[in-house]
């Protein structure tokens, strides 16, 4: 399943999204509210996992939001907020399942699942498309049109990352959370240098460019219709 977490506690995010990843599921990551909502507000996630206390914007408001939004991704709350009124609270938000911490990991995963088998199961993708763009995961090759790219792993990460969420833009926060697992600030130039040295390889000598950088805000993989643009 591909799952979205929403968990502020960089402790409790390894955790989790280890755990699960091992499970053999997707996990995205968002340490506020509001990269939350933009993450969730795509709709394309089988569980969210959501605390109710992360920063910019609390849980109940992100969860409120996308279902006033018809975005009907099941929502597991995760939190420390243990009462019987706080749990009613968040239901009624639009959560689905409730678990407080501290929490055994083998009943989360079971809470997962079972929130997992209230939709119909998609089949995992195994080839991301972006215009004439092409990513096959199981042989890890990228194709521009006709031309193979050779792209070191961290690159090759950045690029998956960019096609799953092709056509929105991400945040410099999300990729280094998703990308470099990086749950602060390094204070260096890292996502800058690797999204210049990714974009010199799968843009220069094409059209149109994909990797677009959204100034004040992140970057944005373009998504063009396939078989309107040259290789």
């Amino acid at each position: 399943m591909k799952i979205l977490l929403i968990e502020d506690d960089g402790e409790t995010a390894r955790f989790v999204s280890r755990g699960l990843t091992e499970a053999g599921h997707v996990v995205d990551h968002a340490g506020n509210g509001r990269d939350g909502l933009f993450l969730g507000a795509g709709g394309d996630y089988d569980v969210m996992i959501v605390d109710r206390m992360v920063p910019g914007l609390d849980g109940l408001a992100v969860v409120r939001t996308l279902r006033a939004a018809s975005v009907q991704t099941p929502v597991l709350f995760l939190t420390t907020m243990a009462g019987v009124g706080q749990r009613v609270e968040g239901l009624e938000a639009g959560g689905d399942d409730y678990l407080t911490k501290p929490f055994a990991f083998a009943e989360l995963v079971a809470r997962v699942h079972a929130l997992g088998r209230r939709r119909p199961m998609v089949h995992a993708e195994t080839v991301l498309r972006a215009a004439n763009l092409e990513m096959d995961l199981i042989g890890r090759k990228v194709r521009r049109g006709s031309q193979e790219i050779d792209l070191q792993p961290r690159e090759f990460r950045l690029l998956e990352y960019l096609l799953r969420h092709a056509g929105r833009v991400v945040t410099r926060t999300m990729l280094l959370e998703n990308v470099w697992e990086f749950h602060f600030d390094p204070k260096t130039n890292i996502v800058e240098t690797h999204v210049s040295r990714l974009r010199s390889k799968v843009d220069k000598g094409f059209t149109p460019e994909l990797i677009e950088t959204v100034r004040g805000a992140g970057y944005l993989l373009r998504s063009p219709t396939p078989g309107t643009v040259g290789a």
